[in-house]
């Protein structure tokens, strides 16, 4: 049986953090992107590690009988940039129980220790909005699509895997969002969308910039609702690319910004620019997270790939790291360091772990 720590309280309490608002006692459940350890601890000095140059920043873990860790983090450097790509056999594990001094090294093979996939307890979801506005239909179209399917075949992942999906959204001079795909784990089905745009899909040549922000952020946080309701944690990223500035003037500058810098950390912003007519400022301020500006559409492609880029690392940056711990049910509470080695660096975090009802048999 599956035992979440804490699970069950933190998400009766959340229903009443989004009801109660912001107040002192609230429980947050944003994920940590900053250089913070998350719900971990600094590692215990009897160590006597060196500097770490790698944060891991723990944001859940659990334990399955019969003996099994789960620990969901997240590694970046300590410059905040997400680190991508590791690997199971770049972990030592530690563990400290009542009758030790200091930490035991537990043996990664004999523990059967792995990175699994952690679409159980994580999903990450991106929205593209695109601006389809007569601009982009007259002068940029091809383009345009030769950079978004470059954008989707980044993002998603080479394996159709269901914790990662990406929505495709268009917005013109009407008041809200059209929808062209909903959201999916099928990288066919998301290039087939885009390639089904065509020049005569917009009748409204306006520019609503504004108004496209905010649904798009309401579908985010609509997307992170639901991900606590599964009792998975989320995070989204909103993508934005415009040739323009608003001209639809329906929403105030001062309602999208607001709506952007209000919402949970666990949605990233970026924007993409195209052209001399957009307003840089403004997009960096959408774009909180990042922002890239292309000259011409020639360059589209470059600039789509470089915020792919960034959705990419963040989303992969995210580790379920498993073991079979040798700790067994009478042992109580347990100290528990996870040390990560990537190249010439290093970085490790502590925590705890109950082994109430621990047996052997765990695989």
């Amino acid at each position: 049986m599956k035992s979440l720590f804490k699970y069950s309280s933190i998400f009766a309490f959340l229903l009443l953090a989004f009801a109660c608002g912001n107040a002192d006692d609230d429980v947050n459940l944003d994920i940590n992107f900053g250089d913070g350890l998350g719900k971990g601890e600094p590692v215990d000095d009897c160590l006597n590690f060196e500097e770490s140059d790698l944060i891991l920043s723990i944001q859940e873990q659990y334990t399955t009988l019969p003996g099994k860790v789960s620990i969901l983090f997240k590694v970046s450097d300590t410059n905040g940039s997400p680190v991508a790509g590791l690997t199971a056999n770049q972990f030592t594990i530690y563990e400290q129980g009542r009758n030790d001094e200091c930490f035991n090294t537990i043996s990664s093979s004999e523990s059967y220790a792995r990175i699994s996939p952690n679409s159980q307890i994580f999903n990450a979801n991106t929205i593209l909005v695109l601006d389809l506005s007569n601009s982009v239909l007259s002068s940029s179209l091809d383009e345009l699509k030769t950079a978004s399917v470059s954008f989707v075949n980044n993002v998603m992942p080479t394996t159709t895997e269901e914790s990662y999906k990406m929505a495709i959204y268009w917005f013109d001079g009407e008041d809200g969002l059209h929808l062209l795909n909903d959201l999916t784990s099928s990288k066919q089905e998301l290039v087939a969308a885009i390639d089904s745009i065509t020049d005569d899909i917009s009748n409204d040549p306006s520019t609503d910039l504004y108004g496209a922000v905010i649904e798009s952020t309401d579908i985010a946080e609509d997307l992170l609702k639901e991900s606590i309701k599964n009792e998975v944690i989320g995070a989204a990223s909103v993508v934005v690319f415009t040739d323009g500035t608003d001209q639809a003037s329906r929403y105030t500058k001062e309602a999208a910004l607001k709506k952007v810098n209000d919402v949970s950390a666990n949605i990233s912003f970026f924007t993409i620019g195209l052209g001399a007519e957009i307003d840089t400022q403004i997009l960096s301020d959408i774009g909180k997270t990042y922002s890239v500006f292309a000259g011409n559409a020639e360059e589209l492609e470059n600039t789509f790939n470089d915020i792919s880029l960034k959705i990419s690392e963040r989303a992969n940056s995210f580790y379920l790291f498993e073991y079979c711990s040798p700790k067994r049910d009478g042992s109580g509470d347990n100290n528990l360091v996870i040390q990560l080695t990537d190249g010439n660096r290093q970085g490790a975090v502590q925590t705890k772990f109950s082994a109430d009802g621990f047996t052997g048999g765990c695989e």
